[in-house]
């Protein structure tokens, strides 16, 4: 599901023309748009309060990217055919340090669906304060279901032409969607064996031998757990007790499981492309990742192999009544009869940790039934919160432990929910995390870039 042209309500008159730019350049990109309109939907208060942002043309020129790049991504499978792929890396914005943002591999990949990640990565990397820019790429080949060597020869590929776009001062990769430890390896190797420099920084989420950081791998889905946490905290609540639903089962679900668990929840559902499994004794966590990590595999095996779990094919996993929920499998994945679904069965807190998982109608309906609502940019910047750590890691050539990695996790989150919750309440929308987070991260990336001119 993806938003259409009737689903954009009128925007205020400070931001409809920016938007309406939006759609005449970007006709076919509805992702984009839907992301577009979600951030300048929010932040019309801000411009009132600054107009010298209108005067120098910011939303004009945050809204496109500084550079896009498309490239053809040639490679030869097992039985010796060729294939070709697209491979894109927008560079949306660098006004406040190098390109960072990860890479997705998977057939549904096309230029609205970087472009909308990227223009999120603004505003998720000013989230965390550590001095990022917004970027985001990929391709829409499916590493499901080919060999090592082939997922190697399509990496090797794929980085033959984004490396000239790369470096640890100008654009920072890492992984996302169907780019785990194995791409990233792959790539990187590609990288330093044709520009002769073993740049560590320059690639995030690698293996801890070779430069990774303790945390990346479960970053996304801890810190979208602590997000929560911090939300409930402003009422007083906690996951101790809680039945919590999570979609997906890579590592931002896995993780979110974990983290869920450690705290006190019992995580009772996990999902991919072909169903999901409801646990009511909880999901075992070692078991989900043998089936998907190591195995490859459909999660239906999970409840073959569980006996107090039942798989459901198809449907929505948003049927199953859970406490807190993190949709963290893909964007516009929870609809609006979700949304309707999960309030009926009481849900109190909804945390993205997914980009930009739930529909702008799903939104609202949280927001009207008091759902504590945190979206995608502050709940899953975990990640890329962490990835910056591996990158200071690598340019001091330090290695810091789990527990001070995760410690510096849970402060980062922390620090964001703080942001967006302030901002809320000082431009008087106080409880809107949608709104605080737009507002909180528009006006760091808008001062810099008053600050720097018109580049």
């Amino acid at each position: 599901m993806t938003a259409t042209l009737t689903d954009f309500h009128p925007l205020a008159e400070s931001v409809q023309p920016v938007f309406d730019t939006v759609l005449a350049r970007s006709p076919h990109e509805p992702e984009f748009q839907q992301a577009v309109h979600e951030v300048l939907g929010t932040i019309a208060p801000v411009l009132e309060k600054h107009p010298e942002y209108v005067e120098a043309g910011i939303l004009d020129r945050v809204v496109e990217p500084e550079r896009q790049i498309m490239f053809r991504v040639p490679w030869v499978d097992d039985a010796g055919r060729l294939q070709v792929n697209r491979g894109y890396r927008i560079q949306f914005s660098s006004v406040l340090g190098p390109y960072k943002g990860g890479l997705r591999f998977h057939p549904s990949v096309n230029l609205s669906i970087i472009k909308f990640l990227g223009f999120e990565q603004i505003f998720k990397n000013a989230l965390t304060g550590q001095g990022i820019g917004g970027a985001k790429g990929g391709s829409d080949f499916d590493p499901h279901g080919r060999s090592e060597a082939e997922v190697m020869r399509f990496c090797q590929s794929f980085m033959s032409e984004l490396y000239r776009h790369l470096g640890e001062h100008t654009d920072v990769p890492a992984g996302d969607i169907g780019v785990g430890g194995r791409e990233i390896g792959y790539l990187f190797g590609a990288y330093r064996k044709i520009t002769n420099r073993h740049e560590s920084g320059m690639f995030t989420g690698k293996g801890t031998g070779w430069g990774g950081a303790e945390v990346r791998t479960e970053a996304t889905g801890y810190g979208a757990v602590f997000f929560a946490q911090e939300m409930l905290a402003v009422r007083g609540d906690s996951f101790e007790g809680k039945r919590v639903g999570i979609s997906g089962s890579g590592n931002v679900a896995i993780y979110a499981i974990q983290k869920a668990t450690q705290l006190g929840a019992t995580a009772v559902t996990a999902s991919d492309s072909s169903g999901y499994v409801v646990d009511d004794a909880g999901i075992d966590l070692e078991l989900l990742r043998q089936i998907k990590e190591v195995e490859r595999g459909r999660i239906v095996e999970y409840a073959n192999r569980r006996a107090s779990a039942r798989f459901v094919e198809g449907g929505s996993v948003w049927d199953v009544p859970v406490d807190i929920a993190v949709p963290s499998a893909t964007q516009n994945e929870l609809s609006l009869a979700d949304a309707e679904s999960l309030i009926g069965n009481g849900v109190l807190a909804v945390s993205e940790g997914a980009n930009m998982p739930c529909v702008p109608d799903a939104v609202a309906a949280f927001q009207r039934a008091g759902v504590l609502f945190a979206p995608g940019k502050a709940a899953n910047a975990g990640g890329v919160a962490t990835s910056a750590l591996e990158m200071s890691q690598n340019a001091s050539r330090q290695r810091w432990t789990f527990g001070d990695s995760e410690n510096k996790l849970r402060e980062i989150m922390s620090d964001i929910h703080r942001a967006a919750f302030d901002a809320a309440e000082k431009y008087d929308v106080g409880g809107d995390y949608v709104a605080g987070a737009n507002i909180a991260a528009f006006q760091r990336v808008a001062a810099a870039m008053l600050a720097q001119g018109v580049i």
